[in-house]
């Protein structure tokens, strides 16, 4: 089967951006999972809110 030069060249063209698209794709979503994690290893340290407890004596559950 003969094709076209100008073709063979749009569609090795069109498969290159389909190839680039692609790992940007899995970089920006490597990204966001990092990111994500670092976000949520920052939260965990930290106090969900202040706990009013009404018997001094109650004891806070370790971390």
């Amino acid at each position: 089967m003969l094709m076209h030069p100008g073709t063979m060249l749009e569609l090795a063209n069109e498969r290159n951006r389909d190839l680039i698209a692609e790992g940007d794709r899995g970089r920006l979503l490597a990204s966001a999972r990092a990111r994500f994690r670092r976000e949520r290893k920052a939260v965990r340290g930290q106090p969900t809110g202040t706990v009013a407890s009404c018997d001094p004596s109650v004891a806070v559950p370790a971390r």
